[in-house]
């Protein structure tokens, strides 16, 4: 299939797509992939391109969302290098899998259902913790900003241990094994791994979630940098589409890093379920569209994957113009009483 042309139609779709998920890819710290590859594959671009084209964006977007997060301290170097070493021999192992499975006839099928199952899954362990832990927040020790499970791994000291940014430490064998396990799966289905990434440091490495959200992003930009460039060396990436979804994105990115200063941790949870929920169901109709050769699904797959997107943006927006609002008139109001 040859590669679509960027009509102003499409150039203006990828601007206005490319800046929502640049919105919620700086506050939730995820790649972006997940939605900007299938969305490629349903408007009709071959799947190397697809993905080439989304790793290019990945690694774009993630570099102006890394500067947002390293501002204000919120990224861990140390962390994502050792991490990023697992990442990268998980890829390859990921990578031989789907090549076995492929041998086998059975590579599209199992990805696919994988694809489905792993989106759901995240999304609902993040919206039941959002959901039965609402007043975690209240708790005044920095502790509290870590979940139980991650506190039960960080309880068994196995040498050699490393230092975090928050002064705590982590073993050196859950780091590796959770950036192998990510590298992997990212291997495995041939996606960046932020929606992975981000839960899997705050929730097994045992990091706050502002600082889980601002590694996830450099590691991110790691793992982009290394596919962009082999995708690039292939001649894959469509250089019109990543340009678009850069520009839309380069403001959003933006937007979605300040948000979360503003915006409650539990809503950053919550809207992070939603949103893979939604992405999980749009997945699946175009799984189902493939199937059952119904090409109506891949419309509704696109429909949900855009309405998506734009839902969860205009939340985070909605509610980080609020708050500013809010702290606006509470300055004033202390202003007037001091005048």
């Amino acid at each position: 299939m040859e590669v679509l042309g960027l009509t102003p139609a499409l150039l203006a779709l990828f601007l206005s797509f490319g800046f929502m998920v640049g919105v919620f890819f700086g506050f939730f710290g995820m790649g972006g992939s997940f939605l900007v590859t299938p969305t490629l594959l349903v408007l009709g671009y071959p799947a190397p391109v697809a993905i080439g084209s989304s790793m290019a964006f990945v690694f774009g977007t993630a570099s102006i969302a890394t500067l947002k997060h390293h501002d204000v301290g919120q990224v861990d170097y140390k962390l994502g290098g050792l991490m990023f070493v697992g990442i990268v021999l998980g890829i390859e192992a990921g990578k031989m899998l789907v090549f076995g499975l492929e041998a086998l006839g059975y590579a599209e099928l199992v990805v696919g259902i994988a694809y489905i199952l792993l989106l759901a899954a995240i999304g609902l362990v993040f919206t039941r913790n959002a959901l039965r832990e609402p007043e975690a927040e209240d708790d005044d020790t920095g502790d509290d900003e870590i979940p139980d499970i991650a506190k039960k791994i960080k309880s068994y000291n196995i040498p050699p241990m490393v230092r975090l940014t928050d002064g705590s430490k982590a073993s050196l064998w859950t780091i590796s094994g959770v950036g192998g396990g990510v590298g992997i799966v990212s291997g495995f289905l041939g996606i960046g791994g932020g929606f992975i990434r981000m839960p899997a440091i705050y929730y097994l490495v045992g990091v706050p979630l502002a600082a889980a959200v601002g590694t996830s992003l450099f590691g991110a930009l790691m793992s982009g940098a290394v596919g962009a460039f082999s995708y690039g060396l292939s001649g894959v990436i469509d250089l019109g589409v990543v340009t678009a979804l850069l520009v839309g994105s380069a403001l959003g990115a933006r937007i979605g890093s300040a948000a979360t200063a503003y915006v409650d941790e539990a809503d950053v949870t919550i809207y992070f379920g939603i949103m893979l929920l939604l992405a999980s169901a749009a997945v699946a109709f175009g799984e189902l569209a493939t199937w059952l050769a119904m090409p109506i699904l891949d419309t509704v797959s696109f429909l949900l994957l855009i309405g998506s997107a734009l839902f969860v943006t205009s939340i985070i927006l909605y509610y980080g113009v609020q708050s500013v609002r809010e702290q606006r008139g509470r300055t004033g109001t202390r202003k007037k009483v001091d005048g």
